[in-house]
């Protein structure tokens, strides 16, 4: 969420922001919350000023009543029915003023993170621009199965079942196929805790407030599942429930960074349009993921980002995985973060980039929604601390790129080295 102090004192800077952004609808909220925010403050004034006067006649009445002996009753109980009165007026504009407020509230909540500097302005996902490229897309000497052809001919992934079992975009893997998918999950987990992350398991689902943390909500609720009953989300990402953690709390300078990595299944409400994506396991509404996620202070934040960048691309090398790097332009950065990479890897057998991970910097958008600070020294003011978020790295596409790379003339795949250990011994799924 945006400090209202930033929007009164920047509100041509955020007007145009939202333009680059591809959201002038926007504008008018800006407008809106400004009125409301100078509502406001007028309303505080004004409250402010008649208690202060309800407080000195007080003072006044009680002075009165102590000198009764020799006044008349008349002054005072006119001074009372005056008091009456303004306290009637402080009522109302009281009520007026959580009016004002909570609508302020509401527009703030609509609005998206001012994109940082570097971003580069773009209309949508065509004008992301590639950074950089690593390792080449792999030649094969036949023609590359789709893992939508490979699995089922390999006893590994289920589609009809997947179907019967929940609809559209379900599938159940198998035997090997299953075990991949689990051994995945395992190396990168313990890859990242090599490099420095602390695990963390949390609750697959999560609270209103949780998700509001984390800028899921208002703006994607219909893309979420939601038990009524209990007010219970099912997370979209393990950065909702880690975004959580430190709701509230006031952390120690000296105990940051804070570095956690959690795997989560994730459920998402897939609104795609026909015939975009349908085949195979690309898209979902149920899949897995491993993410990374730091707190951290506001100069710090930068070089974080790039280390997370760092931490995801490693995970790529070391599957022996062709990948890119973008950076996503304004007008397709995501709702809470300032600066986005997307990183891709290359699936021979769709002939297509799948993203499997993207590492943001939100710097204090979030924070502010989790009311989550710090404090540089024992006593001091209380600061928002920063967030940032990336995969590390999302399945299914990870096991989409291990499967199309690593597939034989035969029909096999062969495992990756690195994910070995955790196999029981499978070297090559036949």
């Amino acid at each position: 969420m945006l400090d209202i102090a930033y929007i009164r004192t920047h509100p041509d800077e955020l007007r145009k922001m939202l333009a680059d952004r591809q959201v002038p609808d926007l504008v008018s909220t800006v407008d809106e919350a400004l009125n409301l925010d100078a509502r406001r403050r007028a309303l505080l004034t004004a409250v402010e000023r008649l208690r202060a006067e309800r407080n000195a006649v007080s003072k006044e009445i009680g002075r009165m009543s102590d000198e009764s002996t020799r006044l008349a009753v008349g002054p005072i109980e006119a001074k009372k029915a005056e008091m009456r009165a303004v306290g009637e007026r402080i009522e109302a504009l009281d009520a007026e003023l959580r009016q004002v407020e909570d609508g302020l509230e509401e527009r703030l909540r609509a609005l998206p993170n001012v994109p940082d500097p570097r971003v580069p302005y773009g209309h949508d996902e065509t004008e992301n621009v590639v950074i950089k490229t690593v390792g080449e897309p792999k030649q094969f000497d036949f023609e590359p199965l789709a893992h939508w052809d490979l699995g089922p001919k390999l006893g590994i992934i289920d589609f009809e079942r997947g179907v019967k079992l929940s609809g559209s975009r379900f599938y159940v893997l198998t035997g090997a196929g299953a075990r991949l998918q689990r051994a995945l999950i395992a190396w990168m987990i313990d890859l990242h805790l090599r490099q420095g992350y602390t695990e963390v398991y949390t609750p697959f689902m999560v609270r209103s407030d949780i998700l509001f943390a984390a800028g899921q909500l208002p703006k994607f609720r219909d893309n979420l599942y939601h038990d009524a009953e209990e007010d219970l989300w099912m997370v979209p990402t393990a950065e909702v429930p880690i975004t959580g953690l430190h709701k509230d709390e006031i952390l120690e300078a000296g105990d940051l960074p804070r570095h956690y990595v959690g795997y989560t299944a994730c459920f998402r409400r897939e609104k795609i349009a026909a015939g975009r994506d349908v085949r195979g396991i690309k898209r979902g509404h149920q899949f897995d993921k491993v993410e990374m996620y730091k707190f951290t202070t506001p100069e710090t934040s930068n070089d974080e980002l790039e280390t997370m960048r760092e931490n995801a691309e490693e995970t790529c090398a070391r599957l022996g995985l062709a990948y890119r790097v973008k950076q996503l332009c304004t007008g397709d950065l995501g709702n809470a973060a300032r600066i986005t990479y997307d990183i891709e890897v290359w699936a021979p057998g769709c002939g297509e980039w799948l993203e499997v991970s993207s590492v943001s910097d939100c710097g204090d958008f979030q924070a502010r929604r989790a009311n989550a600070r710090f404090r540089r020294a024992p006593g001091g003011r209380p600061e928002f601390l920063h967030t940032l978020n990336g995969s590390g790295l999302g399945l299914p596409r990870t096991l989409i790129a291990v499967l199309e790379n690593y597939q034989q003339h035969d029909g096999s795949v062969v495992v990756p080295e690195v994910v070995r250990p955790w196999m029981g011994g499978i070297e090559v799924i036949r």
